[in-house]
């Protein structure tokens, strides 16, 4: 018996919520279940691409022009790069991208406003979850016989604590949504906030200052939103200090009348200090100046060993030294005509507090936050981020208001994209079978040779240079 659209709509969006809740929340997570994860993400989304059997205007001629050159860009570069299979499987992420970020947008316009509801309560299930685990690791580790006590190690689910940062750069501007609402009652609106306030304690203490950056930029973007902007900055900036103020009584007052030495504290990160960023950046730009039209081929900057990364930590860069210039034009010019797009039908609905404005609002924050964070970190490379990304992206796209009228359908386009997202994730579920029953042996070879430390790109153990 077949399902509904309805049906697989549902389907899909229970798939996804498990999907994310694994990867995310359980304690044996890491980035190599978190690159699973997305990838079963991309499967769904494109199994449910194809039960649609009409296409809704989701972009306008403009923006599809862009992607097309993109893709065609990417697919020229693979096809000269140093290891073609592995640039092909970097364009087949952007690809599964953009089908996770179409699945999405087409679900909300299907679902409507309650899917709004559904999303705002996967965030907060999801923060409360790893509010709870912080919480638990941190009672633990206080009442046990140790003398010193790192944060880091309270951080549980990624590899790394910036990619939880990053996780956090996303769902912070979302997590202040419930308290925009007027209707909420004063105990859930109370609920909310404790539980906002634990998430900038632990992204106080995580000591992520790439999404200190992003959600400094979200902040000044949002106040010239109008009213419910800065309504929207006052409960962020309420929480931030609340959120230093648990950090000083737990990890400073705390720490000190029990005679814990603090390792790693929040107060260590302010610095101006590059991180080794200064190396991988001029790799990058030295990549650029030598191959500036079609860059040295999508991952390719994992094709050239240093003792740092496998990714610039800086989007700008690495897309136009691995893509080329033009397309890196072409990235930049879409990113500005959607942001600016949305940004604009923000200012015209300054005043309205319908629930759909007030969640597009803290959507674009989190899009401007992830944004400027890509410029000092992996967002656009770590699996979760890259989730997250297109999630953002698509319900935006769902929830954009067209000032033009529909343009006609164009049924060879849809079926030309459905043709290359299956391609796409085609590609990554023969990646995953390949590599995977023989990842940890890999992983343990490289760690022996390479002074025990892993470079993420694709995989954990991400560089590709042989």
């Amino acid at each position: 018996m077949s399902l509904s659209e309805p049906q697989r709509g549902n389907v899909f969006l229970v798939a996804v919520v498990c999907l994310l809740v694994v990867g995310i929340c359980a304690p044996f997570s890491g980035h190599d279940l978190q690159r699973g994860m997305q990838i079963a993400v991309g499967v769904c989304a494109v199994l449910y691409g194809l039960s649609v059997p009409r296409m809704e205007r989701l972009l306008d001629r403009p923006t599809v022009v862009g992607l097309v050159l993109i893709v065609g860009l990417g697919l020229v570069s693979s096809v000269l790069a140093h290891q073609p299979l592995w640039a092909f499987a970097e364009v087949a992420l952007f690809v599964s991208g953009g089908a996770v970020a179409v699945a999405f947008a087409l679900l909300r316009r299907r679902g409507g406003e309650p899917l709004d509801r559904y999303l705002i309560m996967l965030v907060v299930l999801l923060c409360l979850i790893k509010s709870i685990q912080y919480v638990y690791a941190g009672t633990l580790a206080f009442i046990s016989a140790e003398h010193t006590l790192d944060p880091d190690l309270l951080l549980s689910g990624f590899s790394n604590k910036r990619f939880y940062g990053q996780f956090q750069t996303f769902t912070l501007p979302l997590l202040a949504l419930p308290l925009l609402i007027p209707t909420l009652s004063r105990s859930l609106r109370a609920a909310v906030f404790a539980l906002l306030c634990v998430w900038w304690l632990i992204a106080i203490g995580g000591g992520t200052r790439g999404t200190w950056l992003g959600m400094g930029a979200a902040a000044l973007v949002v106040a010239l939103l109008g009213p419910w902007g800065r309504r929207w900055l006052g409960w962020q900036l309420a929480a931030v200090i609340v959120g230093l103020l648990l950090y000083w009584l737990v990890f400073t007052a705390l720490a000190d009348y029990l005679g814990i030495q603090v390792l790693n504290g929040a107060s260590d990160r302010l610095t101006t200090s590059l991180s080794g960023r200064g190396p991988i950046w001029g790799q990058a730009w030295h990549m650029l100046v030598e191959r500036p039209w079609l860059g040295f081929g999508p991952m390719h900057f994992a094709d050239i060993a240093n003792r740092t990364a496998a990714h610039p930590h800086q989007s700008i860069l690495q897309w136009a030294s691995e893509w080329g210039v033009p397309s890196a034009l072409c990235v930049a010019v879409l990113a500005w005509r959607g942001g600016w797009a949305t940004f604009g039908l923000l200012r015209e609905r300054t005043l309205c507090s319908e629930p759909a404005d007030l969640l597009r609002m803290c959507l674009f924050a989190a899009l401007v936050g992830a944004l400027v964070q890509s410029m000092v970190d992996g967002v656009i490379v770590m699996p979760n981020s890259q989730v997250w990304l297109a999630l953002v992206v698509g319900w935006l796209m769902a929830l954009h208001l067209w000032k033009t009228p529909e343009t006609a359908e164009l049924p060879l386009a849809w079926g030309a994209w459905k043709t290359l997202s299956v391609l796409a994730v085609g590609l990554l579920v023969f990646i995953a079978v390949r590599d995977v029953p023989h990842i940890q042996q890999a992983q343990q070879q490289y760690l022996d040779s390479h002074a025990n430390l892993l470079q993420p790109r694709f995989w954990a153990q991400g560089v590709i240079a042989r």
